[in-house]
């Protein structure tokens, strides 16, 4: 637990019962559309050609109104620990865990969209303290960013991810942490390279499941695989990229609809675990429908689907160009993940990748599809990273 002080003070998530109350009866509530066109009965994955389904839908919705219990969540996020401290006039929510090993090394861990913290409370206990004590390990802190979750909505503009990355040093500096290692994913993973370029003073190394390459690079000279890659990467903004459209040209307008409507809310967050997880015909084949619906719930209850859209105002297309990162870098490309960086062109920015990493099996959440897996993925990343990291 960090010491508590006037800029750092605990937090305890508690959502009142009318609240959850209103919740359950808007569900109940909810008007939907007529059955999609291109109907076809499970499995199949051209099912989801028009977005969710309509009978999925109406399954989930049912579930979240009948059957699902945010208190168990709820419970779990004051467990691990969660605080708050102002950064820049903004309050910022984190979950902190302190590991019992002398020899820790402080991690932050970032999320993106649709995600939150939710994506991490499997995790977080595992890295703190393992088993063996020949494992690496962490003293955890996982924030959440501005806009998302228990994190303050900016009021102005410019809480784009360069002041991100730059709010979270604030933060680790205030916890004792002058010196971490850091992991992201999707926005995340974007904040996590400029934390290693910007501030490489303070960032050891960083483990990502995301690399994002300077623009201009050729595909000469990549193998076959890696052409695949940058085809389906180009494809995936071409065609299947108007949810980040929205969200960075009228974050406002869409935001009505998620702040109002919790099947909205639902509808827009789950077409994207379904597209995004390494699956065939539904999330739940690798995600269970309470950590999806803790993560919906989040969202509805602090009232975040317009203020979390908004760092696609601030920051979509926005990263620099000419950022390097010249700390150990250890990335892992999952096979289906929606964005797929060849080696050749990720070294073009990060300079000292110390390891590389294909897994076999996830998606874009693989702290939620593959858990074990991404533990070990993320522990053995790390494990390569803060030794090269260390002075010696």
């Amino acid at each position: 637990m960090p010491s508590l002080t006037s800029e750092v003070q605990a937090f305890e998530a508690h959502a009142s019962d009318a609240d959850l109350n209103e919740l359950r009866a808007r569900l109940a509530a909810a008007r939907l559309p007529e059955r999609e066109t291109v109907y076809r009965p499970a499995p199949d994955p051209r099912r989801w050609d028009q977005g969710v389904p309509l009978a999925d839908l109406i399954d989930v919705v049912n579930y979240w109104r009948t059957e699902y219990d945010w208190r168990p969540f709820e419970a779990r996020l004051n467990q691990i620990g969660q605080f708050r401290t102002t950064i820049d006039g903004l309050g910022i929510h984190f979950l902190h865990r302190r590991s019992q090993r002398p020899d820790a090394t402080p991690l932050i861990l970032t999320h993106g969209w649709p995600g939150s913290v939710a994506e991490f409370v499997d995790i977080i206990e595992e890295l703190a303290d393992p088993k063996d004590a020949d494992t690496p390990a962490f003293h955890v802190v996982a924030p959440s960013l501005p806009g998302f979750g228990y994190s303050d909505k900016p009021t102005s503009t410019g809480w784009g991810t360069e002041k991100i990355a730059a709010t979270w040093v604030e933060l680790m500096g205030r916890l004792g942490y002058n010196k971490f290692a850091a992991h992201g994913s999707d926005w995340g993973g974007v904040i996590t390279t400029i934390m290693a370029g910007r501030f490489s003073d303070h960032v050891l190394g960083i483990h990502s499941t995301l690399a994002q390459a300077p623009p201009g690079l050729t595909a000469d000279g990549l193998t076959p695989t890696e052409r695949k890659w940058t085809e389906d990467t180009r494809d995936f903004w071409r065609y299947r990229a108007a949810y980040a459209k929205q969200q960075a040209t009228r974050p406002q307008t869409i935001g009505y609809a998620l702040v109002d409507s919790p099947v909205a809310l639902l509808a827009w967050i789950l077409d994207k675990f379904y597209e995004w997880t390494d699956s065939e015909d539904s999330p739940f084949e690798r995600i269970s429908l309470d950590r999806i619906l803790d993560n919906v719930t989040l969202y509805w209850l602090t009232r975040s689907g317009a203020s979390a859209a908004r760092i696609y105002y601030e920051s979509h297309d926005s990263l620099d160009p000419e950022l390097r990162v010249d700390v150990p870098a250890a990335i892992s490309i999952y096979p289906r993940d929606i964005e797929k960086c060849p080696r050749p062109w990720a070294q073009e920015r990060y300079r000292r990748i110390v390891r590389w990493n294909e897994p076999e099996a996830g998606g874009h959440f693989p702290a939620l599809e593959v858990t074990k897996a991404f533990v070990r993925d993320l522990r053995e990343g790390l494990g390569v990273v803060v030794p090269h990291g260390r002075p010696a």
